[in-house]
């Protein structure tokens, strides 16, 4: 069987937060929008349905779990969830924080303008906060 690849955009485009029992934790680099990125760690995956029926369970526990890690630390007043793959065909689910005051607010973050990075310490305090929030374990 072939070994779990990160696809290249999402590595471009995120920074590892840790590894959830199925899942690697992704934060899209975007200071604009508390993001994050779940990925399940099994090779050549496109769809939702692609995956085993415990495996999907357990994304849908990591999902929530990571929603609430984003509310709870981000201020969040909607989290907005997505499994789209346009652009990267890997399957991965968006989980992201949205305010009133955001630059998107009420329309869609998807390409919405250019993305604002994250400072490194701004970054690191947040990977921190969700890891801890979410259990995450470091990245191997």
């Amino acid at each position: 069987m072939p070994a779990f690849q990160l696809h290249p955009r999402l590595a471009e485009d995120t920074q590892i937060i840790g590894e959830l029992s199925l899942c690697r934790l992704l934060l899209l680099n975007d200071r604009r929008f508390p993001w994050c990125v779940l990925v399940p760690r099994r090779p050549d995956l496109r769809e939702l349905h692609d995956l085993p029926e415990d495996d999907l369970a357990r994304l849908m526990t990591e999902v929530v779990a990571v929603s609430r890690a984003l509310e709870s630390h981000c201020n969040t007043f909607k989290i907005n969830i997505g499994a789209l793959g346009n652009l990267v065909p890997q399957l991965h689910v968006h989980v992201v924080g949205r305010r009133k005051d955001d630059d998107a607010w009420p329309g869609p973050v998807w390409g919405h303008s250019q993305a604002i990075p994250y400072e490194e310490a701004e970054a690191a305090r947040l990977r921190n906060a969700l890891r801890e929030a979410c259990g995450a374990k470091p990245a191997r």
